[in-house]
Protein backbone atom coordinates (compact mmCIF):
# COMPACT_ATOMS: atom_id res chain seq x y z
CA UNK A 1 0.00 0.00 0.00
CA UNK A 2 1.19 3.41 -0.93
CA UNK A 3 2.74 5.34 2.22
CA UNK A 4 1.63 9.05 2.48
CA UNK A 5 2.41 11.69 4.56
CA UNK A 6 0.50 14.83 4.88
CA UNK A 7 1.89 17.92 6.39
CA UNK A 8 -1.04 18.78 8.64
CA UNK A 9 -1.42 21.98 10.04
CA UNK A 10 -4.46 21.49 11.68
CA UNK A 11 -6.07 24.34 8.78
CA UNK A 12 -8.69 23.06 6.77
CA UNK A 13 -6.71 22.66 3.33
CA UNK A 14 -4.64 19.95 5.30
CA UNK A 15 -7.16 18.00 7.00
CA UNK A 16 -8.90 17.93 3.38
CA UNK A 17 -5.86 16.54 1.93
CA UNK A 18 -5.33 13.67 4.44
CA UNK A 19 -9.10 12.95 3.96
CA UNK A 20 -8.77 12.70 0.17
CA UNK A 21 -5.66 10.32 0.68
CA UNK A 22 -7.65 8.21 2.77
CA UNK A 23 -10.63 7.87 0.86
CA UNK A 24 -8.46 6.83 -2.08
CA UNK A 25 -6.81 3.47 -0.22
CA UNK A 26 -3.38 5.07 0.80
CA UNK A 27 -1.83 4.89 4.12
CA UNK A 28 -1.37 8.05 5.63
CA UNK A 29 0.12 9.69 8.56
CA UNK A 30 -0.06 13.42 9.74
CA UNK A 31 2.98 15.07 10.58
CA UNK A 32 2.84 18.80 12.42
CA UNK A 33 6.23 20.41 12.50
CA UNK A 34 6.25 22.38 15.98
CA UNK A 35 7.45 25.67 14.55
CA UNK A 36 8.18 27.54 17.96
CA UNK A 37 7.87 26.86 21.88
CA UNK A 38 4.61 29.08 22.54
CA UNK A 39 1.47 28.43 23.40
CA UNK A 40 0.40 29.41 19.75
CA UNK A 41 2.33 26.27 18.43
CA UNK A 42 0.89 23.75 20.98
CA UNK A 43 -2.67 25.06 19.98
CA UNK A 44 -1.56 23.66 16.14
CA UNK A 45 -0.20 20.66 17.36
CA UNK A 46 -3.39 20.66 19.06
CA UNK A 47 -5.85 20.92 16.53
CA UNK A 48 -3.90 18.44 14.01
CA UNK A 49 -4.08 15.88 16.47
CA UNK A 50 -7.87 16.48 16.37
CA UNK A 51 -7.76 16.63 13.17
CA UNK A 52 -6.00 13.17 12.87
CA UNK A 53 -7.98 11.32 15.77
CA UNK A 54 -11.38 12.37 13.37
CA UNK A 55 -9.67 10.25 10.83
CA UNK A 56 -8.13 7.69 12.55
CA UNK A 57 -4.77 8.02 10.99
CA UNK A 58 -1.41 8.18 12.93
CA UNK A 59 -0.34 11.64 13.39
CA UNK A 60 3.50 12.95 14.49
CA UNK A 61 4.63 16.36 15.97
CA UNK A 62 8.33 16.77 15.16
CA UNK A 63 9.88 19.64 17.04
CA UNK A 64 11.80 22.05 14.70
CA UNK A 65 11.44 24.93 16.62
CA UNK A 66 15.48 25.31 16.73
CA UNK A 67 16.36 25.04 13.35
CA UNK A 68 12.81 27.26 12.53
CA UNK A 69 14.51 29.59 14.64
CA UNK A 70 17.71 29.75 12.99
CA UNK A 71 16.88 29.17 9.51
CA UNK A 72 13.17 31.05 9.44
CA UNK A 73 13.16 33.61 12.45
CA UNK A 74 17.07 34.00 12.33
CA UNK A 75 16.63 35.14 8.34
CA UNK A 76 13.87 37.02 9.15
CA UNK A 77 15.55 39.39 11.58
CA UNK A 78 18.91 39.49 9.67
CA UNK A 79 17.26 40.57 6.75
CA UNK A 80 15.08 43.61 8.54
CA UNK A 81 18.58 44.41 9.76
CA UNK A 82 19.98 45.23 6.15
CA UNK A 83 16.63 46.95 5.20
CA UNK A 84 15.11 44.16 3.21
CA UNK A 85 11.98 42.43 3.56
CA UNK A 86 12.08 38.88 3.63
CA UNK A 87 9.71 36.23 2.50
CA UNK A 88 9.55 33.94 5.39
CA UNK A 89 6.84 31.52 4.00
CA UNK A 90 8.78 30.92 0.96
CA UNK A 91 11.97 30.16 3.37
CA UNK A 92 10.12 28.15 5.47
CA UNK A 93 9.01 25.66 2.84
CA UNK A 94 12.76 25.45 1.69
CA UNK A 95 13.91 24.75 4.86
CA UNK A 96 11.46 23.51 7.06
CA UNK A 97 8.43 22.12 5.02
CA UNK A 98 10.86 20.46 2.22
CA UNK A 99 13.57 20.11 4.63
CA UNK A 100 13.61 18.40 8.08
CA UNK A 101 9.60 17.43 7.65
CA UNK A 102 10.18 16.31 4.36
CA UNK A 103 13.55 14.16 5.60
CA UNK A 104 11.59 12.50 8.32
CA UNK A 105 8.35 11.88 6.45
CA UNK A 106 10.52 10.20 3.56
CA UNK A 107 14.14 8.53 5.39
CA UNK A 108 12.37 8.21 9.07
CA UNK A 109 8.74 7.23 8.26
CA UNK A 110 9.96 5.46 5.13
CA UNK A 111 7.08 7.11 3.35
CA UNK A 112 6.32 6.73 -0.73
CA UNK A 113 5.40 10.26 -1.08
CA UNK A 114 4.72 13.61 1.08
CA UNK A 115 1.66 15.94 0.52
CA UNK A 116 0.82 19.33 1.90
CA UNK A 117 -2.19 21.41 0.94
CA UNK A 118 -0.75 23.88 -0.95
CA UNK A 119 -2.79 25.00 -4.61
CA UNK A 120 -0.53 23.38 -6.90
CA UNK A 121 0.27 21.10 -9.62
CA UNK A 122 2.74 19.05 -10.28
CA UNK A 123 3.87 18.07 -13.96
CA UNK A 124 6.18 16.37 -16.24
CA UNK A 125 8.60 18.50 -19.00
CA UNK A 126 10.31 15.83 -20.72
CA UNK A 127 11.83 13.92 -18.11
CA UNK A 128 11.95 16.56 -15.42
CA UNK A 129 9.38 17.98 -12.78
CA UNK A 130 7.77 21.40 -12.36
CA UNK A 131 4.61 22.99 -11.41
CA UNK A 132 1.49 24.31 -13.23
CA UNK A 133 -1.36 26.74 -11.79
CA UNK A 134 -4.05 24.94 -9.97
CA UNK A 135 -7.64 25.67 -11.05
CA UNK A 136 -8.28 28.39 -8.56
CA UNK A 137 -5.89 31.18 -9.70
CA UNK A 138 -6.64 33.07 -6.40
CA UNK A 139 -5.15 30.60 -4.70
CA UNK A 140 -1.41 30.57 -6.99
CA UNK A 141 1.05 29.42 -4.50
CA UNK A 142 3.66 27.91 -7.11
CA UNK A 143 5.26 31.43 -5.76
CA UNK A 144 6.52 30.10 -2.21
CA UNK A 145 7.64 26.48 -3.77
CA UNK A 146 10.10 27.78 -6.37
CA UNK A 147 12.62 26.68 -4.33
CA UNK A 148 12.03 22.69 -4.56
CA UNK A 149 14.28 20.73 -6.24
CA UNK A 150 13.65 17.88 -8.84
CA UNK A 151 14.15 15.30 -6.21
CA UNK A 152 11.44 16.52 -3.51
CA UNK A 153 9.33 16.96 -6.74
CA UNK A 154 9.48 13.24 -7.11
CA UNK A 155 8.11 12.90 -4.03
CA UNK A 156 5.43 15.35 -3.69
CA UNK A 157 1.78 15.35 -4.18
CA UNK A 158 -1.04 18.06 -4.34
CA UNK A 159 -3.97 16.83 -4.32
CA UNK A 160 -6.12 20.25 -3.81
CA UNK A 161 -4.75 21.59 -7.32
CA UNK A 162 -8.34 20.31 -9.11
CA UNK A 163 -9.87 22.72 -6.87
CA UNK A 164 -11.36 25.65 -5.61
CA UNK A 165 -11.26 26.55 -2.00
CA UNK A 166 -14.78 26.88 -1.61
CA UNK A 167 -14.87 23.49 -2.60
CA UNK A 168 -12.36 22.59 0.09
CA UNK A 169 -14.60 23.95 2.37
CA UNK A 170 -17.62 22.19 1.28
CA UNK A 171 -15.77 18.77 1.49
CA UNK A 172 -14.40 19.51 5.60
CA UNK A 173 -18.09 20.41 6.22
CA UNK A 174 -19.45 17.48 4.66
CA UNK A 175 -17.33 15.60 6.58
CA UNK A 176 -17.21 17.24 9.80
CA UNK A 177 -14.09 18.19 9.79
CA UNK A 178 -12.57 19.94 13.28
CA UNK A 179 -11.15 22.33 10.66
CA UNK A 180 -14.72 23.08 9.25
CA UNK A 181 -15.37 26.76 10.40
CA UNK A 182 -11.30 27.35 10.53
CA UNK A 183 -10.08 30.63 8.47
CA UNK A 184 -7.25 31.16 6.44
CA UNK A 185 -4.06 32.15 8.05
CA UNK A 186 -2.53 35.43 7.08
CA UNK A 187 -0.14 36.76 9.55
CA UNK A 188 3.48 35.78 10.14
CA UNK A 189 3.03 32.54 12.63
CA UNK A 190 5.47 33.46 15.18
CA UNK A 191 4.72 37.10 15.92
CA UNK A 192 0.98 36.16 18.36
CA UNK A 193 -1.71 38.71 17.69
CA UNK A 194 -2.40 41.10 18.96
CA UNK A 195 1.36 41.89 18.50
CA UNK A 196 2.14 43.72 15.31
CA UNK A 197 5.03 43.39 12.90
CA UNK A 198 6.43 46.74 14.16
CA UNK A 199 5.96 46.10 18.02
CA UNK A 200 7.90 42.85 17.00
CA UNK A 201 10.74 44.64 15.31
CA UNK A 202 11.09 47.62 18.15
CA UNK A 203 11.29 44.69 20.67
CA UNK A 204 13.98 43.05 18.20
CA UNK A 205 15.82 45.49 16.55
CA UNK A 206 15.39 48.54 19.17
CA UNK A 207 14.54 52.15 18.07
CA UNK A 208 16.70 54.17 16.24
CA UNK A 209 16.61 57.22 15.30
CA UNK A 210 16.92 58.77 10.95
CA UNK A 211 15.98 60.38 8.94
CA UNK A 212 13.30 60.73 6.02
CA UNK A 213 15.30 62.11 3.22
CA UNK A 214 13.11 63.59 -0.42
CA UNK A 215 14.77 62.22 -3.43
CA UNK A 216 14.27 65.12 -5.54
CA UNK A 217 15.68 67.29 -3.27
CA UNK A 218 17.89 66.03 -0.72
CA UNK A 219 16.70 67.44 2.34
CA UNK A 220 15.56 66.21 4.77
CA UNK A 221 11.75 66.01 5.22
CA UNK A 222 11.06 64.34 8.90
CA UNK A 223 12.18 61.37 11.19
CA UNK A 224 11.63 58.00 12.08
CA UNK A 225 12.63 55.53 15.08
CA UNK A 226 14.58 52.67 12.57
CA UNK A 227 14.29 51.95 8.44
CA UNK A 228 13.93 48.47 9.07
CA UNK A 229 9.93 49.40 10.00
CA UNK A 230 9.46 50.41 6.17
CA UNK A 231 9.63 48.75 2.81
CA UNK A 232 9.59 49.90 -0.69
CA UNK A 233 6.37 51.59 -2.09
CA UNK A 234 5.01 52.22 1.53
CA UNK A 235 2.79 54.98 1.83
CA UNK A 236 0.70 54.67 5.04
CA UNK A 237 2.57 55.64 8.37
CA UNK A 238 5.50 57.45 7.29
CA UNK A 239 3.86 60.35 9.16
CA UNK A 240 5.72 63.23 6.67
CA UNK A 241 3.61 66.39 6.29
CA UNK A 242 3.86 69.59 4.47
CA UNK A 243 3.84 68.19 0.87
CA UNK A 244 1.71 68.99 -1.87
CA UNK A 245 1.86 65.81 -3.24
CA UNK A 246 1.55 61.80 -1.34
CA UNK A 247 5.22 60.58 -0.69
CA UNK A 248 6.34 56.62 -0.81
CA UNK A 249 9.41 54.74 -0.12
CA UNK A 250 11.89 54.62 -2.81
CA UNK A 251 14.89 53.34 -1.36
CA UNK A 252 16.09 52.19 2.09
CA UNK A 253 19.92 52.69 3.80
CA UNK A 254 20.75 50.72 6.55
CA UNK A 255 24.21 51.72 7.04
CA UNK A 256 22.88 54.89 7.75
CA UNK A 257 19.49 54.79 8.66
CA UNK A 258 17.78 56.89 6.22
CA UNK A 259 14.61 56.25 4.35
CA UNK A 260 14.84 58.23 0.87
CA UNK A 261 11.01 59.22 -0.48
CA UNK A 262 9.64 60.78 -3.58
CA UNK A 263 6.44 60.65 -5.42
CA UNK A 264 4.97 57.45 -6.66
CA UNK A 265 6.49 57.55 -9.56
CA UNK A 266 10.22 57.59 -8.23
CA UNK A 267 8.73 54.14 -6.78
CA UNK A 268 9.07 52.75 -10.23
CA UNK A 269 12.18 50.48 -11.94
CA UNK A 270 12.46 48.75 -15.37
CA UNK A 271 15.49 46.31 -13.86
CA UNK A 272 16.63 44.17 -10.73
CA UNK A 273 18.95 41.82 -9.84
CA UNK A 274 18.87 38.44 -8.11
CA UNK A 275 20.87 36.24 -6.24
CA UNK A 276 20.45 32.41 -5.81
CA UNK A 277 18.51 32.37 -9.11
CA UNK A 278 18.15 29.32 -11.00
CA UNK A 279 15.73 27.02 -13.11
CA UNK A 280 13.33 24.81 -11.91
CA UNK A 281 14.57 22.03 -14.21
CA UNK A 282 17.05 21.95 -17.41
CA UNK A 283 16.53 23.83 -20.56
CA UNK A 284 19.12 25.54 -22.51
CA UNK A 285 18.27 29.15 -22.66
CA UNK A 286 20.06 31.75 -20.50
CA UNK A 287 18.10 34.51 -21.81
CA UNK A 288 14.50 34.51 -22.30
CA UNK A 289 10.88 36.25 -21.81
CA UNK A 290 8.69 35.47 -18.80
CA UNK A 291 5.54 36.15 -16.89
CA UNK A 292 6.53 37.13 -13.54
CA UNK A 293 5.93 38.10 -10.21
CA UNK A 294 8.04 40.01 -8.29
CA UNK A 295 5.73 39.79 -5.15
CA UNK A 296 3.14 37.33 -4.11
CA UNK A 297 0.12 39.53 -4.11
CA UNK A 298 0.47 41.67 -7.58
CA UNK A 299 -0.53 40.52 -11.51
CA UNK A 300 1.82 39.07 -13.33
CA UNK A 301 4.05 41.09 -15.71
CA UNK A 302 6.39 40.66 -18.88
CA UNK A 303 9.80 40.53 -18.37
CA UNK A 304 13.24 39.55 -20.11
CA UNK A 305 15.25 37.03 -17.64
CA UNK A 306 19.20 36.85 -18.13
CA UNK A 307 21.05 34.17 -16.29
CA UNK A 308 24.60 34.25 -15.16
CA UNK A 309 25.83 31.56 -13.27
CA UNK A 310 23.81 31.80 -10.22
CA UNK A 311 22.57 35.67 -10.32
CA UNK A 312 20.12 37.38 -12.85
CA UNK A 313 19.42 40.57 -14.32
CA UNK A 314 15.51 41.01 -15.08
CA UNK A 315 14.49 43.69 -17.72
CA UNK A 316 10.40 45.12 -17.36
CA UNK A 317 9.36 46.44 -20.91
CA UNK A 318 6.61 47.83 -18.79
CA UNK A 319 8.16 50.39 -15.08
CA UNK A 320 7.28 47.97 -12.55
CA UNK A 321 6.20 48.74 -8.75
CA UNK A 322 7.88 48.42 -5.76
CA UNK A 323 11.30 46.38 -6.85
CA UNK A 324 11.77 45.46 -3.00
CA UNK A 325 15.33 43.53 -2.20
CA UNK A 326 14.54 41.00 -0.03
CA UNK A 327 11.34 39.51 -1.87
CA UNK A 328 11.44 36.86 -4.25
CA UNK A 329 10.89 37.21 -8.04
CA UNK A 330 9.67 33.55 -10.04
CA UNK A 331 9.53 33.17 -13.68
CA UNK A 332 6.42 31.63 -15.20
CA UNK A 333 6.18 30.16 -18.74
CA UNK A 334 4.95 33.01 -20.84
CA UNK A 335 2.68 30.66 -22.58
CA UNK A 336 1.09 28.14 -20.32
CA UNK A 337 2.38 29.72 -17.25
CA UNK A 338 4.26 27.15 -15.81
CA UNK A 339 6.69 27.45 -12.90
CA UNK A 340 10.28 28.03 -14.65
CA UNK A 341 12.41 28.92 -11.64
CA UNK A 342 13.14 32.59 -9.68
CA UNK A 343 15.53 33.91 -7.27
CA UNK A 344 15.92 36.50 -4.54
CA UNK A 345 15.65 40.31 -5.27
CA UNK A 346 18.78 42.21 -4.36
CA UNK A 347 18.17 45.64 -6.20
Amino acid sequence: MTKVAVALSGGVDSSVTALLFKQKGYEVVGITGKMTNSPSAELVCQNAKAVADKLGIKHYILDVSEKFGNKVIGYFNKAYLKSETPNPCAMCNKCIKWGAIFDYAINELCCDYFATGHYANIVKIGDYYTMAPAKDPRKDQLYFLFSLTQEQFSKTLFPLYEYEKSQIREIAEKYDLPSKSAKDSQDICFIPKPKTLKDYLFETIGKKKGDFINVETGKKCGEHEGCFQYTIGQRKGLDIGGTPNPLYVVKIDSNTNTVFVGEKDKAYGTELKLKNAHKTYPFEENSFDVMTKIRYNMPFVKAHVEIYNDEAIMHFPEPVYSITPGQAAVWYDINDGHLLGGGWIVE
